[in-house]
């Protein structure tokens, strides 16, 4: 199969051979992922009972708005007067602590979680932590 090329093209191309201009490699560009909707839910000054409550709205909120991502903030207990009081655990009554453990135990809340994970320091660190939920394939 043999054709002609027309001047045209061969102008064309030499054009964009002499161009500095690049294309994109499709190859190695990175795949766009789709945006993450984002909420937050700061828990400073709330009682592990109204902690827990609002988590728990919170997620099944979130999970009905179709939310991919939440940031949940507990603080890193640093404030609590927790350690005055001979009985009650140093650990588990702190939110940093008590919210994930309510969270992991409630198996509703748990059908909706892909996985939960620290936040990373510019989120909150080690006083918040990540919850990724699944799609919620209702309409």
């Amino acid at each position: 199969m043999t054709r002609k090329i027309s001047d045209k093209d061969k102008k064309d191309w030499e054009n964009f051979i002499s161009s500095k201009e690049k294309l994109p490699d499709k190859e190695h560009t990175k795949k766009s992922k789709l945006p993450y909707y984002v909420k937050t839910l700061d828990l400073h000054g709330f009682t592990l009972e109204a902690a827990n409550i609002s988590v728990e709205e919170f997620i099944n909120k979130s999970f009905k708005e179709k939310i991919s991502k939440l940031i949940i903030i507990t603080g890193k207990g640093l404030h609590s007067e927790n350690e005055n009081n001979p009985y009650v655990s140093k650990d588990l009554s702190i939110l940093k602590h008590s919210v994930p453990e309510f969270i992991f135990k409630n198996k509703n809340l748990m059908n909706k979680i892909n996985t939960i994970q620290e936040a990373k320091i510019e989120d909150g660190g080690s006083g918040a932590f990540y919850v990724f939920l699944k799609k919620n394939k209702t309409k």
